[in-house]
């Protein structure tokens, strides 16, 4: 029995031992085993971040034809990824990162973002430029996501052409900052292909108070858009485009909208404003064609991913079917509040038809890339629409309650001067002690052909009468004027200014308690301009302003400014477009405007008039900046010999007096 035993034992000691061997086992891993993946390494620096993570990383490059010498004008493809990380603790709203290109960079893409004027690619961004988060415009935090880095973080795979960069060196930005109000950012650490900084909170920064809501607060702006859904269906919405003008100077004269559409949307209906193509083969060989299989698109209004839209003319306002919305069919006048307030705003609407996965009624995504452009207005540059609180609208039925729009988003454009932009307009200086007008610089408003006169030489000085004729006419004029003074004549002849509209401002008089001037504006164009306006920015003599006598005028409310604002009077407030001469052969006339200008000496006591305190510094016709001489009238040697005429026969009196009394 005891033989017997022992193997017993033995074997319930094995199977102990499997069993125990078999427990181990299942704990260990294996290298085949799904596991979760461990979670990407931070970037440098972003562990000491407590703020807004910001980096650009360059990833490379590739030598591009032709393949030149010169290295400065050697041109290279290039990637780079930049990054947007919230790593504080706040969430930051609308997020706006600059990067300081200085290679001549041209973008090609950048998936991800939008470059902030909303131009096109390819885009020229040597000196650098603004991205915005497109999609993803908004970053949380950490702390109400759980650390979901797709919800904290934003992305920019830039692809672009740079130049004069030759390897090894490598072509990195010259600053990277974000430029949302309220945060400090230091001087970008750049390690080779790689630079990041750290932005934090202004403890200074004191932001408007705004309601408590999840939206971004409203901006300011020189001129503010609103993109109000009104009716939001299954397939398709309602939407609502208002425009305001806040810019004391800012103008919009026949105004053309235009904007990129996200999803493959299009315009089926429209009121208050049209589009300029009617073309619906982009619906019926589209995505719309395919999805929208029996829809009628002969009625669509524009099926163009990026549609032009103006404003109706007047006749349409009372239009059933086209009008009948307030602040609508001006033709396309946006005028500044202080001319009229009730003309600083336009208005219309349009019905937007969508294609899946957006068709539903709360997926809504407006338009991007917004551009506005006038006739002889400033240039403006407007942002990306941002989502705000629902605008609030008075109801419909006249009752004292208010509807809300199902969804708002707020583009803001604010005016810019180009340094490529030539003017539309110019302005030349005469006096009263000086027989020579100074005109208008050369090419002021462009030189289309050089290559008859040259856009290099100073423009020749004018005899009065030469004002009124077109320039062409003028030569004679100019080439005998110039050998009656004993002036230079340059060959060939200095190129025209090529300006639709030129001003004239003409020191009248001067005494010992004021002075006046006279200006007069001249329309070279063959349009005419309605409810035209003018301002004058007088650095020495704004507050010694008295009246104007043949326009409404006033000064602008911000006196740092120093500008005064004129406009034609009632029923005087057109400026009617060039016309034929009354005989055959006569010079072409420009229509023309004039006032007196008086000022008082009260107030301005050390003005000098005559060594140039009675010019302006700057002049602005419709809101676009003028061209203006680089030299004022000096008094010339007929007043100066009138002067030494008189001074010598007080001399020559004197001393016969002082003899006689010897």
């Amino acid at each position: 029995m005891k033989a017997l035993k022992t193997p017993c034992i033995l074997i319930h000691v094995a199977l102990i031992l499997l069993c125990l061997r078999t427990q181990i086992c299942y704990g260990q891993d294996y290298p085949d085993a799904e596991s979760p993946p461990a979670p990407p390494a931070p970037p440098p620096g972003q562990d000491l971040c407590n703020g807004i993570f910001l980096t650009y990383n360059f990833m490379g490059r590739e030598l591009l034809y032709p393949h030149l010498k010169n290295a400065s004008a050697q041109a290279w493809a290039f990637k780079a990824m930049a990054t947007v990380v919230n790593a504080g603790s706040e969430e930051l709203k609308a997020w706006k990162l600059f990067v300081g290109f200085r290679h001549r960079e041209i973008l090609v893409s950048a998936t991800g973002a939008t470059i902030i004027d909303g131009g096109d690619f390819p885009a020229a961004v040597g000196n650098g430029t603004t991205f915005v988060g497109n999609p993803q415009a908004d970053l949380k935090t950490a702390i109400e996501t759980a650390g979901d880095y797709p919800q904290i973080s934003a992305q920019i795979e830039i692809k672009g052409t740079q130049f004069g960069v030759k390897p090894p060196t490598i072509p990195m930005p010259k600053s990277l900052k974000l430029v949302n109000d309220g945060y400090l950012c230091p001087a970008a650490k750049n390690d080779g292909s790689y630079m990041y900084t750290c932005c934090k909170k202004d403890p200074k920064f004191k932001a408007p108070p705004v309601k408590g809501t999840k939206f971004a607060p409203r901006q300011n702006g020189d001129l503010l858009l609103s993109y109000d859904v009104m009716q939001a269906y299954g397939n398709n919405y309602l939407a609502q485009v208002t425009m305001e003008n806040e810019h004391p100077l800012g103008r919009l004269d026949h105004w053309n909208l235009t904007w990129e559409w996200q999803n493959n949307e299009f315009i089926s209906q429209m009121r208050g404003a049209f589009t300029h193509k009617k073309d619906i083969s982009g619906c019926l060989y589209g995505p719309a064609g395919k999805y929208y299989k029996e829809f009628d698109f002969s009625q669509v209004v524009n099926c163009e991913k990026k549609p032009i839209i103006s404003d109706l003319p007047a006749t349409y306002f009372n239009d059933t079917k086209l009008g009948k919305l307030p602040y609508c069919c001006r033709n396309g006048s946006l005028l500044p509040k202080l001319m009229d307030e009730s003309k600083a705003t336009s208005v219309f609407q349009l019905t937007v038809f969508k294609l899946p996965p957006h068709d539903n009624r709360t997926a809504l995504v407006p338009p991007m890339k917004w551009q506005i452009r006038g006739d002889l207005n400033p240039n403006y540059r407007c942002g990306p629409p941002i989502r705000v609180e629902p605008t609030e609208f008075p109801d419909p039925s006249g009752l004292q309650s208010t509807t809300t729009a199902v969804a708002s988003w707020q583009v803001v454009c604010n005016i810019t001067k180009s340094e490529i932009k030539q003017s539309s307009c110019c302005v030349s200086f005469s006096a009263y002690y000086n027989e020579s007008i100074i005109p208008c610089p050369t090419c002021a408003c462009g030189c289309p052909d050089p290559e008859k006169c040259n856009p290099k030489a100073k423009a020749m000085l004018l005899p009065s009468e030469a004002l009124l004729v077109p320039f062409s006419n003028r030569t004679n004029k100019v080439v005998a004027w110039a050998g009656l003074k004993h002036l230079p004549i340059p060959k060939p002849l200095p190129c025209p200014d090529n300006c639709g509209v030129s001003i004239n401002w003409h020191v009248s008089t001067d005494y010992k308690d004021g002075w006046t001037a006279r200006v007069t504006l001249f329309n070279w164009d063959t349009l005419p301009f309605e409810d035209w306006f003018l301002a004058v920015k007088m650095d020495k003599a704004f507050d010694g302003y008295e009246n104007v006598y043949s326009f409404n005028g006033t000064r602008l409310p911000n006196k740092e400014n120093k500008t005064l604002f004129f406009q034609g009077l009632e029923g005087l407030n057109y400026l009617v477009g060039l016309t034929n001469g009354t005989r055959p052969g006569e010079p072409q006339v420009p229509g023309k405007q004039q006032s007196v200008i008086s000022f008082l000496k009260k107030k301005t006591p050390n003005i000098d008039v005559q060594r140039g305190d009675g010019f302006p510094a700057k002049v602005y016709f419709n809101g676009e900046e003028c061209a203006l001489p680089k030299d004022f009238p000096k008094r010339d040697a007929a007043h100066k010999s009138a002067v030494n005429i008189v001074l010598i026969i007080f001399i020559t009196v004197l001393t016969f007096v002082l003899i006689q009394d010897r």
